[in-house]
Formats: C-alpha cells, structure tokens, sequence
C-alpha cells in the first residue's frame, strides 16, 4: 500500500514536471517572433545624428475576414427562391419534398446575406436559388462580391454549399472593379467535358507554374455527405509552393511577391465572381419528372485577406461603408497610391518587403528636399519638433515606468532619463538594482534555466515508476 501511495506521489510530481515544463518553454518562445516579421508597424522614432528622427518601415494592415465589408448581387436578380413560394426535394432522395421557400416568411425565406452570417446556429442558414424548373435551359447564377477597394487575399477562399456541390462552377476575379474579368479556377466533376481542360490539382503545380489556371474535379461530387460540402480555391497551397509545406519560410515568399508582378497581381482583386453553371444532379441523366431535386443553396462565404496599402499603411478603414487604407510615409489615395500635395519630390513608389524583416518604406519626400534625402529616415528638427508625437499608449511607449504628457514628453522615474526614459542614471553596482526592479521582456534567468532542470529530473521520476522503456 506504501509502495501504491509513493508511486502515485511520484507519477503526480512527474505531471507537475512537464506541465511546468511546457509552460516555461511556451512562456520562453512567446518573445521570440517569427524573422520575417508581419510588417505592422509604418515608422518609429529613433536617435539619428543626436536628435531625434522618424525610422520608416514597410507596413501593411492586419488580415481579416472582408466578408464583414462586401456587397453582394446575383444575376438574374429574381434567381434567390420563395417568390411564389415553392416545395424542394432532397437531391438524393426525390420522394422526400418537406422543404419550403416563401420568401414572405422570415422562418422559410433564403436570401443573399445568409451566405455571410455567423455560422453554427441550428438550423443552418443558406441562400437558396429557384429549382431548375426550365429544364432543359441551364440553370445559371452568377453571384459576385465587391468591394469598392483593392483587396489582397492571404487565405483560401471557400464555398460551402446546403446543397450538393455544383457538377460546373467557375471562379472569376476582377481588378478594375467589375469592368473586365479573368478565370480564377474552374470546377467540374468532367474537366475535359464541361471546359476542355485537362483535370489538375494544386499540388501537381510548380515554383514556376503555381499562377496556371487549373480545372480540378476534387470539389465537384454530387451528393452531400458530412465532410462534402465545401469548395476551395488553395490560396495557401500556392504560398506554399514558395514558403514551404508548413509556410516557415515567409522570407522567401514575400520576396518574391516583392519582385514578382504577376505574382502579387494573382492574389490581389477588387471583385469575386462565383459562376454557378451546373446544379448537382447526382446522377448521368436529370429526373425530369422531378426538376424540384435540383438548386443551389450556399451557406457561407469565407474570404480571408487584407486591404491592398501598397506596403504604407497598417490601418485600413471601414467608414460610410466604403473601405480605406489610413495612409503613411506622405501618401494618400485608398490605396496610398500616389504622394500627397507637397510630397513629390520624387515618384512615388510602392513599399518593399525587402530586406526582410522591416523592409524599406519608400516614403514621400517634400518637393524642395530632392532624392538627396535617405529613403528611410526623417529627421524632426528643431522647428517642428514641439508639433511631433514624442510618446504615447501604443508605439511609442515610454518605458520603465513612466508617464506620457500630452504625447510630448516622458516623465520619467527616480534613476531614468532620455526621451522614452529608456537610459538608466546611476552608478556601478546600482545599475542592476534598478533594471532588476523593472518589468522585462526577456525571460529572467530562472525562466532560461528551469526547463532544463525539469528536463534532468524527468529521467529518475521516469526510472521511479518503470517507465525508462517508453
């Protein structure tokens, strides 16, 4: 009994051990960025020359869901079901007709912005298209998403479909906001039958062929099974086909989007075309008998990405429901496109993820300053620097302890001085005091140190309980 008791004191102890140990090494590596940076942060203030001076970097806003920002039409406009009202059949069972669209009906009506609202209620909310009464006519949706401002996408695009998948479907994008459009992807469960095309899918593309338009039948199966309803377009597949399997090495992808047109043109769009050109049938031949079988119903829409800034805002805007990048480094436009009034010394420019991890801004200059001014840096000078933002509550901290007044000055505590109150006043042995009684960072010594003397203790808890096997 004895024997039981300190056994199970020592297994608990050795749970203790690595629950500690995780939680040191997750502690430890949170301040440890990945290299590559995620170009957040436009500019800084830095000491250049003695005085103090604005340090410009490459910054872009944040991803997001930009479903929360779109318009969405559909053509024909009288295509969405419930006016009249009308009964579905399940596709895969034609005797199964309980389904009911009335578009008067809040309870059974499926409009368009069901495709964009929080999932997970119960039942599941969907846009639902007519059935394909017209037979033999196709039965032909085009559902597109606008912006009204150039968007960048970092994520797959996905469809998921209340019905069966569509048996054709193209995804198209635009980017001069609706005027012309070019293919994105084609799906069919047919590649050669519906497009000409032979069937491919991401993973068979390359490095140099990763911006080929492609048909792949892996999204195209009828019926609707459990994990079978969504339709992708692999925006991740693609990054990383140059950042690697797991996207580790970013450098190499933001590099090439930083050289490479074509490249950072394919993800970027102003509009999203879905063309829906073939209903799921689940079969060779259409049940004419029973056309109700067949429709479209959509219940989410996810497209992940970032306002386009061209690498000179961190921020973008949703204001009077029209997007905008809150522009920097002395450039305006919605996509800080071009150089403010005053600051055209010199073309503007896109920024540049290069050198990696802060890139270079490529800041508008004043018109009298010609391209003699260093492209990254701006000193404040004597005139204006009363007029400059010296701290505050977000970048521009002020550190050890002090306060920020009026975005102007750091009142720093007992011991500390300089503009942020980032010089430590004292002499010799006092130094470390003080630094010790601030907050840091950096893991303290103990931090560094503890999981390794965890690691040592695991061997001898393990012995203890007869587990050296494992």
């Amino acid at each position: 009994m004895r024997h039981q008791k300190k056994g199970a004191t020592m297994y608990l102890l050795l749970v203790f051990v690595l629950q500690a140990l995780w939680v040191s090494l997750c502690h430890a590596t949170q301040h440890y960025p990945a290299s590559w940076g995620h170009y957040d942060v436009c500019k800084s203030q830095v000491y250049a020359e003695d005085r103090l001076a604005w340090h410009y970097m490459a910054c872009q806003p944040e991803a997001t869901d930009m479903t929360n920002y779109l318009t969405v039409s559909l053509d024909p406009p009288n295509i969405t079901c419930g006016d009249p009202p009308e009964m579905y059949c399940a596709l895969e069972n034609p005797y199964m007709c309980n389904n009911e669209c009335d578009a008067d009906t809040e309870e059974l009506a499926h409009p368009p912005e069901l495709m964009f609202d929080s999932e997970g209620r119960n039942p599941t909310t969907f846009w639902q298209s007519t059935s394909w009464k017209k037979y033999p006519k196709p039965l032909q949706v085009n559902i597109t998403l606008s912006w009204n401002k150039t968007i960048e996408l970092t994520d797959d695009i996905v469809l998921t479909f209340e019905s069966g998948r569509p048996e054709q479907l193209v995804l198209e994008k635009s980017l001069d906001y609706g005027r012309t459009w070019q293919p994105y992807q084609f799906y069919a469960s047919d590649c050669l039958d519906a497009f000409t095309m032979e069937p491919k899918a991401v993973h068979q593309l390359t490095p140099s062929t990763m911006l080929e338009i492609i048909c792949t039948e892996a999204y195209s199966t009828g019926y609707v099974w459990k994990y079978d309803k969504t339709v992708r377009f692999e925006i991740k597949d693609r990054f990383a086909l140059l950042a690697g399997p797991r996207l580790h090495n970013m450098a190499s992808l933001y590099g090439q989007l930083d050289t490479t047109k074509n490249l950072r043109d394919f993800f970027t769009l102003t509009d999203l075309r879905i063309r829906l050109l073939r209903p799921a049938t689940g079969a060779t031949m259409v049940d004419e008998n029973n056309l109700s079988r067949y429709f479209y119903a959509i219940s989410d829409i996810k497209v992940q990405g970032r306002c386009k800034c061209n690498l000179h805002a961190n921020s973008c805007v949703f204001d009077k429901g029209k997007l905008g990048c809150e522009c920097e480094h002395n450039t305006t436009g919605p996509d800080c496109s071009r150089c403010k009034r005053h600051y055209q010394g010199r073309a503007w420019s896109m920024g540049s993820y290069l050198p990696i991890p802060k890139g270079t801004a490529n800041i508008c200059i004043p018109n009298n300053l010609g391209t003699s001014v260093r492209p990254n840096a701006s000193s404040l000078g004597a005139a204006n620097r009363n007029q400059a933002r010296v701290c505050d509550n977000v970048l521009l901290r002020c550190q050890n302890g002090g306060v920020c007044h009026h975005h102007q000055r750091c009142q720093c505590p007992a011991g500390f001085g300089g503009i942020l109150c980032e010089k430590a006043q004292c002499k010799g042995d006092s130094c470390e005091d003080l630094q010790s009684s601030q907050p840091s960072l950096h893991p303290p010594p103990t931090a560094q140190t503890l999981p390794l003397a965890l690691l040592s203790l695991i061997p001898s808890l393990l012995a203890t309980r007869g587990l050296t096997s494992l």
